[in-house]
């Protein structure tokens, strides 16, 4: 059986070239991983602080940059749930690229690393995972690992 998963990933042209490859690759692990059925569509997309920003602001009331953002599927009308032969759509991520680079290299890491953790993060939120008090943090944090351990990242969860 094929998985059939329809990742749109959309680098804006003014935070420069990214290789989207890994993080489509991390996108389809996390939903294979989490046994999210065929047909189901997400959309990546890579920006900077000022969106990240302008996003946190609208949506959360946080005046301030954040590394990724989560948009559940309430922009598609019937074709969030799949109907007539179109993908169950699950939303948008929304990443920035200044964030990752940021957290990448206060770690030491990779920023390859930190795109592929911030795309499983995202989609995670995407799926109903949360970490808002420390019983889902753990929950949350333990399938991020495994599903960055498959995809050989090497990354520090922060605690």
């Amino acid at each position: 059986m094929s998985e059939k998963y329809y990742i749109g990933i959309k680098v804006e042209d003014h935070v420069g070239p990214v290789d989207t490859q890994l993080i489509d690759d991390a996108v389809r692990l996390t939903l294979l991983h989490q046994s999210v059925e065929e047909a189901s569509e997400v959309v990546i997309v890579i920006s900077d602080d000022d969106a990240l920003e302008e996003l946190n602001r609208r949506f959360r009331g946080v005046a301030q940059p954040t590394d990724v953002l989560s948009f559940e599927n309430q922009t598609r009308g019937p074709y969030s749930i799949g109907t007539a032969g179109f993908p169950r759509y699950l939303g948008d991520v929304v990443i920035s690229l200044d964030r990752a680079r940021e957290q990448a290299d206060a770690a030491g890491g990779a920023l390859t690393d930190e795109l592929q953790l911030l795309a499983v993060h995202g989609v995670l939120h995407l799926l109903g995972y949360d970490h808002a008090d420390e019983r889902e943090k753990e929950q949350m944090w333990a399938i991020q690992s495994e599903i960055l351990r498959l995809l050989d990242v090497d990354i520090t969860l922060p605690k």
